[in-house]
């Protein structure tokens, strides 16, 4: 049996492509002669970002303005964000809610031999489903965690926000 080549590339080719790149090049699968397959936008570039990264940011930037001004109150305290709440038929009063869905939860903490630091946790889908936009939602995020951090330290929401 002979070897085919192509007029186009004089090394042997296969049903699926290009078998070698050449000297010096690693060899790579062109699938089903669509090309490679990769991101379309740079990282760089804002459309690059999800949802999830761009509502940790949200968060990560309201945190950050507080723990300047708190520093020694919020030393300890764990923010966290997870998707959905997790399904529980009745909520205690430290979940922040709007109607029946959480929001927001704070976790006091437990002081002791196996110390369990406080815990703030925001609800990424619902908090996204009640913003119209991303200011939006950057200003309910921002309010979310003012009235946590202000139940935590026992404090009035407006002397956080000032």
């Amino acid at each position: 049996m002979t070897e085919r080549t192509s007029p186009a590339s004089a090394g042997p080719t296969s049903a699926a492509g290009p078998t070698s790149a050449g000297p010096g090049r690693r060899p790579r699968r062109d699938r089903h002669g669509r090309g490679l397959r990769g991101r379309l936008v740079p990282a760089t570039v804002p459309l690059a970002r999800t949802k999830a990264e761009i509502f940790d940011d949200l968060v990560l930037d309201t945190v950050e303005s507080l723990e300047r001004r708190y520093a020694k109150e919020l030393a300890g305290v764990e923010f966290a964000v997870e998707d959905v709440p997790p399904d529980l038929n009745v909520y205690d009063s430290d979940v922040l809610e709007d109607g029946e869905v959480p929001l927001a939860r704070l976790l006091p903490g437990r002081p002791g031999r196996q110390e369990v630091p406080p815990r703030i946790v925001l609800y990424r889908r619902p908090l996204e489903f009640r913003a119209m936009d991303r200011d939006d939602l950057a200003d309910l995020v921002h309010d979310v965690i003012i009235e946590q951090v202000a139940n935590l330290l026992g404090v009035d929401p407006d002397e956080l926000s000032s």
